[in-house]
C-alpha cells in the first residue's frame, strides 16, 4: 500500500496495529485491548484527515497509483462480457485510448475511457493516458456505431491531457478534440460521462460531452493542471497549491458551479481503499441515469443536451 504525504499519520498507526495483531498471534500475550485502542486513533485519523481535504490533496488522490483505471471499472463492470474494438480506420491504434462493447446485466453499453497504465512499462506503452489524434478519432467512430446501433454511450475520462507532441499537432490533435465535441453535441443516443481521476484540459472534453456528467468525489475536472497553472503564472511549480484552489477543480467545485449533474461518492480513503464499493456505487449512477434517459426520444435528448451546455456560463448581473 502506497501512502501520500498527507496520509503518513495514517501509515503509522496502520504499522503499530500490523506489529500489535503479530504480537498477539506469535505470543500468549493478550494484545486485544491494545490494538481496539490503536484501531479506533486509526479510525479517527482516517475521518479527521480525508473529512477536510484540500483542492491539491484531492488532486494528489486522483492521481493515487493504486487507483482503479479505466479498464478496470469497465472488466468489473461488464463482467466478462467485454468486448474491445481497436483502431481509428485511418492512421493506427491508440492505445492510450480504450474502447468497445459491454453489458451491465442485459443491457449493451459502447465504453470509451482514457486508459493509464499500472507500472512503467504499461504506462509507456499506453502513453501516459495521453491520447493522439487517432485517439479522439477512434473514440468518434465507436461512437458513431453505438448510435448506428442505438446503444447508450458510457465514457471514462482520467486523462493529464492529449498528448501535445509535435507530432500530434501535425496530424490534427485540436480538430479531433474539436469534431469530438461537436459530434456528441448531437449524437442521438445517451451518453453517460464519470470523471474517474484527472480530466484535464481538452483531453478530457474530447470525451467529455455527455447528457449526464458525474465526477467521483477524489477527482479534479479543469482546463489545466495545478502544476500548469503554477508554472505560467509564477514560472514555478511551488504555488501549485494557490492554483489548486483558485482553479476550482474539484467536484464539490463543480457541482456548485452546476457544471456537472452530480458526485459519486467513495470510500474514506479514495477509490483504491475499496474498489468494490466504488464500482458498485459508478455502476448505480450508470443505470439510474439510463432508465431516465431511455424514456427521451432522440430529438429530445439531443435538444436537451445542447441546452444544458448553452446554459453554462451565463448568468444575470
Amino acid at each position: 500500500m502506497e501512502y501520500l504525504d498527507f496520509e503518513l499519520p495514517i501509515k503509522e498507526l496502520q504499522e503499530q496495529l500490523t506489529k500489535c495483531q503479530a504480537i498477539g498471534e506469535e505470543s500468549d500475550v493478550d494484545v486485544t485491548d491494545t490494538c481496539k485502542k490503536i484501531e479506533k486513533k486509526l479510525a479517527e485519523s482516517k475521518k479527521e484527515i480525508y473529512g477536510k481535504l484540500t483542492p491539491w490533496q484531492r488532486v494528489q488522490l486522483s492521481r493515487h497509483p493504486s487507483r482503479p483505471y479505466t479498464l478496470d471499472f469497465i472488466n468489473n463492470l461488464t463482467q466478462g462480457t467485454f468486448f474491445e474494438l481497436h483502431g481509428d480506420r485511418n492512421v493506427k491504434d491508440d492505445k492510450a485510448m480504450v474502447g468497445g462493447l459491454g453489458k451491465i446485466g442485459d443491457q449493451s453499453f459502447m465504453f470509451i475511457g482514457q486508459q493509464k497504465g499500472i507500472n512503467t512499462k504499461m504506462r509507456q506503452y499506453r502513453n501516459f493516458g495521453m491520447s493522439n489524434p487517432e485517439g479522439y478519432r477512434k473514440a468518434l467512430r465507436l461512437m458513431k456505431m453505438a448510435e448506428k446501433f442505438n446503444i447508450p454511450v458510457v465514457s471514462f475520462v482520467d486523462t493529464p491531457g492529449a498528448y501535445p507532441g509535435l507530432e500530434a499537432e501535425e496530424r490534427g490533435q485540436g480538430e479531433a478534440i474539436a469534431r469530438n465535441i461537436f459530434e456528441m453535441t448531437r449524437l442521438k443516443v445517451p451518453i453517460i460521462v464519470v470523471i474517474i481521476g484527472e480530466g484535464a484540459s481538452g483531453g478530457a472534453l474530447g470525451i467529455g460531452v455527455g447528457d449526464k456528467v458525474f465526477m467521483l468525489e477524489n477527482t479534479w475536472y479543469s482546463v489545466i493542471s495545478p502544476e500548469s497553472c503554477s508554472s505560467i503564472l509564477w514560472r514555478s511549480w511551488d504555488y501549485k497549491e494557490i492554483a489548486a484552489e483558485a482553479l476550482k477543480l474539484t467536484a464539490p467545485d463543480m457541482n456548485k458551479l452546476k457544471l456537472i449533474d452530480g458526485i459519486i461518492k467513495e470510500p474514506l480513503g479514495g477509490a483504491h481503499s475499496d474498489r468494490q464499493f466504488t464500482y458498485k456505487a459508478v455502476e448505480k449512477e450508470i443505470l439510474k441515469s439510463f432508465s431516465e434517459l431511455k424514456k427521451l426520444s432522440s430529438k429530445k435528448l439531443v435538444e436537451a443536451r445542447m441546452d444544458k451546455y448553452l446554459k453554462m456560463g451565463v448568468f444575470k448581473g
